[in-house]
């Protein structure tokens, strides 16, 4: 049996479904999964560890034989806690069939198979009775159901159905409680990915479309790992608010339910963002805490957990409100039984209805979080602006091809005869349309809803390109090198071009850096034992799946929420010249990376530079120089790609003698993608 697998196609700018057999998916699910990160959540496990002892202890001093139900058990590391506390059984639920099978090896392994029953199935279809899955209630429940969220991966739901089903009445629950928290803030750089500001070019202000501004934007929550977003970036304008709590050991619902916390303005500002975070209780005192608050509530950030598989969240308001200090106001959240969202409201003024968000202007679709904080780049736009006046005049005929770009716009602004921009989708077609009719330019753009490779003269009324450009930005790529997709239409677009017309960007240079990171390495660094449990079985699973397609690849991370040291010099590995058509050939480049500072060597980051012009360079990586000891700082708008190597600590020396990095890298026209091989050489 085969299975279709979405992947990005930088030859045609599309997402093709490939047919690949039928481990593939699976593979690719364990491969990219969080349950390493999880594995090496010490704060998490620990604390999960002390809930589950104290639990057990409690139903043991009332006289009771300890069952426990642990729903969405992963690799059976809490039931065989509960077992270890003293517990007599564990029901142990897994809906998804190889982490199944690697629980019961894990637990085989470490000799609990006679007191614990691993359950393949979703909770809500597991059985009770003689002949059912349970032969009776449990009295405890223990549940790792949570997402960066909360309540995003159905944990609403399955709780609802464990204590209407499945647990006794007044159970002990590990977690006991979980309690979210929420602030009110005032961020220019994180209102920047949820609304169009106002754009400058040579100073003409390019207002955003009315549609846009009043829009309440995409239904979904941004997750980050806040720690990375300085406080100097936001203003607090009211407390750390206390908005809900969930009692697990009593029954959940998982109806709609809306919670308000009111507070008097701290600050006058503009109201435009809400950070969220949470925490669990593991006991009923509230005495083991793990919680998900950001590094820098911290009075020592630097001994703050970090974990990868529970982040924070951002929300965006519906519409961005001016507030005066001291002026009352009340958050509300909602919830229903997988999502959240705020309104914020000026007490004593009539409430109106909180509605789901929902975007009616079609930009917040067309559009994701990191590419309106890139629209909204105001250097990243004059250096656009700049490389198209060198190469603009009076009788430009100029072409963009990039999907929802304001490239055709920036272009007729600077009075180019004649513009056109090609759309993949009508729905960006018509944000970019909204655009120009906001600011009386209808007609002055011509947008075609058509693929590069079947543009003719006739659609461009028998006129010859001069300027073709592009960001490049297409909606479908993943990693940095997709966007050589511009390279593509280029090529496809050769016989359309006048004479030495004028290619923005001209070239592509794909860099890359070997680098320690300070955490990321988590999610791919095998565990052997968690809290004196074998779960190497779960290690041994997990390298299956990557040698199966995925240790080969580069994965994309946004590299700006993962601290990393470069121990390398960045490098120019290869360069795509774009003022010639695709080659036939493949493009190959060796070379290697000499260590030029200690550290540990996780993996390789890789990302593109554009250069636009001769004297105008884009970087989609590196934002600026690398620090004496080796401190990066990355774009946030695009993701970059890391290759980790599958020994991930690996000393060097400091001096440039310590080893080195050798590298191949393979750029296969035919399928528009790079292939790539290291070797990790120390002494």
């Amino acid at each position: 049996m085969k299975t279709f697998c979405g992947r990005a196609n930088p030859t045609t700018g599309a997402l093709d479904w490939v047919e690949e057999s039928e481990e593939y998916d699976y593979h690719q699910e364990i491969a990219r999964s969080s349950y390493a990160d999880m594995l090496h959540d010490t704060d998490r496990n620990q604390k999960y560890y002390a809930g589950i002892r104290a639990a057990v202890a409690r139903v043991k001093a009332r006289g009771e034989k300890a069952t426990v139900l642990d729903i969405g058990t992963g690799t059976g590391l809490l039931s065989m806690m509960a077992l270890t506390a003293g517990a007599d059984f564990c029901y142990a639920v897994e809906v998804f069939k190889p982490m199944a099978e690697a629980a019961k090896c894990i637990v085989e392994k470490n000799g609990f198979s006679d007191r614990m029953k691993i359950i393949n199935k979703h909770s809500t279809e597991v059985t009770l009775g003689p002949d059912g899955d349970m032969q009776t209630r449990a009295n405890i429940l223990v549940t790792e159901l949570f997402d960066t969220e909360l309540i995003g991966e159905g944990a609403l739901p399955s709780y609802e159905h464990a204590h209407q089903n499945l647990v006794q009445e007044g159970c002990e629950a590990v977690p006991h409680r979980a309690t979210v928290y929420s602030q009110l803030v005032e961020s220019e750089l994180l209102w920047s990915w949820g609304q169009l500001q106002p754009v400058m070019v040579e100073g003409a202000r390019l207002a955003p479309p009315p549609a846009v501004t009043q829009c309440a934007g995409a239904h979904s929550v941004c997750d980050i790992q806040l720690s990375q977003v300085s406080p100097e970036q936001f203003t607090p304008l009211g407390p750390l608010c206390t908005m809900f709590s969930l009692d697990f050991s009593k029954p959940v619902s998982s109806a709609p339910q809306s919670h308000t916390s009111h507070f008097p303005a701290r600050v006058s500002g503009r109201a435009q963002v809400v950070l969220s975070w949470w925490d669990i209780d593991m006991d009923p005192e509230g005495s083991i805490v793990c919680s998900m608050a950001p590094s820098w509530t911290y009075p020592q950030p630097k001994a703050a957990p970090w974990r990868d598989h529970w982040m924070q969240s951002v929300y965006f308001l519906p519409t961005e409100r001016s507030v005066v200090e001291g002026e009352e106001l009340s958050l509300t959240v909602i919830h229903d039984d997988y999502s959240l969202w705020y309104g914020l409201q000026q007490v004593g003024l009539k409430e109106t209805p909180l509605c789901r968000p929902c975007c009616t202007c079609h930009a917040h679709l067309v559009w994701n979080r990191p590419r309106f904080g890139e629209l909204n780049d105001g250097r990243r736009t004059e250096s656009y602006v700049r490389a198209l006046r060198s190469v603009l005049d009076v009788d430009s005929v100029c072409l963009s091809v990039s999907d929802g770009s304001l490239l055709p716009v920036f272009a007729q602004m600077l009075g180019a005869k004649k513009v056109f921009g090609l759309e993949s989708s009508r729905m960006s077609k018509r944000v970019i349309e909204q655009v120009l009719e906001a600011n009386s330019m209808k007609g002055g753009v011509e947008l075609l809803e058509i693929r590069a490779d079947q543009l003719s003269s006739n659609d461009l009324g028998g006129q010859q390109i001069s300027v073709l450009m592009g960001e490049p930005y297409y909606s479908t790529s993943l990693l940095p090198w997709h966007s050589l997709f511009f390279w593509y239409c280029r090529t496809a677009l050769a016989k359309l071009l006048r004479p030495g017309a004028a290619i923005l960007p001209r070239s592509a240079t794909l860099h890359a850096a070997a680098v320690e990171f300070q955490d990321l390495w988590r999610i791919r660094a095998p565990c052997g034992t968690c809290e004196g449990f074998d779960v190497s079985p779960m290690d041994q699973m997990v390298q299956r799946s990557l040698d199966f397609r995925e240790s080969r690849e580069a994965e994309p991370h946004p590299l700006w929420e993962y601290p990393c040291r470069a121990l390398t010099l960045p490098t120019a590995v290869m360069t795509f010249d774009f003022t010639q058509c695709v080659p036939e050939q493949p493009i190959n480049a060796q070379g290697c990376f000499p260590f030029v500072r200690s550290g540990s060597c996780h993996g390789v980051a890789i990302w593109m530079e554009y250069q636009l012009t001769e004297e105008v360079t884009i970087s989609m990586g590196l934002s600026g120089d690398v620090g004496e000891q080796g401190a990066c700082e990355w774009s946030r708008h695009r993701k970059q790609g890391v290759y980790f190597f599958p020994s991930p600590r690996q000393s060097v020396g400091e001096d440039g003698g310590g080893g080195k990095v050798s590298y191949s890298f393979t750029f296969e026209p035919s399928s528009g993608d790079i292939s790539m091989e290291f070797n990790n050489k120390t002494n």
